[in-house]
């Protein structure tokens, strides 16, 4: 079938459907290829999905910053204050040692150079020993004896410039059963002197005393008098002194008078 050229004045043909009007299925329809249909759907979730994505980021709330520390362990309170006491009688000790004052030895049983040096070492310089029979011995080697007796008591407080006062006697020889001291010197009257060593019966004495002291057992010299005790006395205990001499018998200790 042949087409006619329009004529002047008409419209030339076309396959497009009216643009005003005209029905439905006349207009032309776009195809769309599939994968550029995809593309835009695409596009088109990804902004939903940006869009939900904002305003979940904006609702969330802001992160809390969490930092671990490990805790040290603390002791109990109760333990805190059962030390404040041995703390306190810690410091109490170390202020009466600034303070001069130290715990006294036990010296007893130890030789007496060794109970010396060890009182020295303690901060006590004042020393001094006796003979613990009362026989008035004078420790010349101290090294020769052992302590008996110390006139402080062991574990007591002491200030350093205490007088230490140890009763001693020989290595060989027996503690006695208490400490003898020498007799108080004499006053007016005659003190009992039986008993007692010639050396502590002259020392009782007044030192301008004249005395005399025979052998009791024989006719021996009486050289060390600490070695010697009296037997008997003239003037009588009890009589009054007046500056008159004084005569002693005596016999060696081991002796019977």
């Amino acid at each position: 079938m042949s087409h006619q050229q329009p004529g002047w004045g008409q419209q030339p043909y076309t396959s497009e459907p009216p643009r005003n009007g005209g029905p439905k299925w006349a207009q032309k329809r776009v195809a769309i290829p599939a994968g550029a249909g995809l593309f835009v759907v695409g596009l088109m979730v990804g902004a939903a999905g940006s869009g939900d994505a904002e305003i979940t980021a904006t609702s969330k709330p802001v992160p809390t910053v969490t930092k671990t520390v490990t805790a040290q362990p603390v002791e109990p309170a109760e333990d805190k204050a059962d030390d404040k006491p041995a703390e306190a009688e810690k410091s109490g000790e170390s202020k009466k040692e600034t303070d001069g004052e130290q715990k006294v030895p036990d010296f007893v049983g130890m030789g007496l150079q060794s109970a010396q040096d060890t009182a020295q070492e303690k901060g006590f310089h004042s020393l001094k020993s006796h003979d613990s029979t009362g026989r008035d011995r004078f420790q010349a080697f101290d090294r020769n004896w052992k302590v008996c007796s110390q006139n402080v008591k062991a574990g007591r407080p002491a200030p350093t410039d205490t007088t230490l006062d140890f009763g001693a006697v020989k290595l060989e020889e027996k503690c006695p059963a208490s400490d003898a001291q020498v007799p108080e010197a004499a006053g007016g009257k005659m003190p009992d002197l039986a008993g007692e060593s010639v050396k502590a019966a002259r020392s009782v004495l007044d030192s301008g005393t004249s005395i005399t002291v025979t052998d009791a057992a024989g006719s021996r010299m009486v050289l060390l008098e600490s070695n010697w005790k009296v037997c008997t006395q003239s003037p009588s205990p009890g009589a009054a002194l007046n500056g008159q001499p004084v005569e002693f018998t005596a016999v060696k200790f081991e002796e019977s008078c």
